[in-house]
């Protein structure tokens, strides 16, 4: 690690890179629920629609490479909901136990926080320790636990709620 790690806005030209993250988690993980890689023209709408709202989204870099991404989405559409985000972080696998979602982490809450939200919700595959341990760090608390959400890989899925106060 000899060049410093960067973190920037969304630029147009991530969409391919970001594609190829995300490809990773649903093809090899249940830490999203989809289950077909999306292409690159939908990864463009999604985060278009992210630029068009404000909503903090944010890239990390390191010597030109897009080692990972975090955003606050809106949690749920009806109007009451609008001050309550649910956060999204997605490494390079290259890229993780290296500290770079602690990072994005940290300047996502307190964009999110300068955005105008003033809560944030983690949606969390149950048993993704990695992802709990990290939303812990920053001082979410867990709501509970649904049982046999999603269904993926041939096994139901269970998955927790956390909350942060921002």
């Amino acid at each position: 690690m000899t060049a410093e790690l960067i973190l920037r806005p969304f630029s147009w030209r991530d969409v391919p890179a970001i594609t190829e993250i995300y490809a990773h988690y649903v093809r090899e993980t249940v830490i999203t629920f989809d289950t077909e890689v999306p292409r690159e023209s939908a990864m463009a709408e999604k985060f278009g629609y992210l630029v068009d709202l404000g909503h903090p989204l944010i890239i990390a870099e390191r010597s030109g490479s897009l080692l990972g991404y975090a955003y606050a989405s809106t949690f749920r559409p009806r109007p009451a909901y609008r001050f309550t985000c649910e956060d999204s972080i997605y490494l390079s696998p290259d890229a993780t136990g290296q500290g770079v979602g602690s990072v994005l982490f940290e300047r996502l809450l307190a964009d999110s926080k300068a955005f105008g939200f003033k809560q944030m919700i983690a949606v969390i595959a149950a048993g993704i320790a990695p992802s709990v341990r990290l939303h812990e760090k920053f001082g979410f608390k867990l709501l509970g636990t649904y049982p046999e959400l999603g269904y993926k890989f041939d096994r139901w899925l269970d998955i927790i709620h956390m909350q942060k106060a921002l």
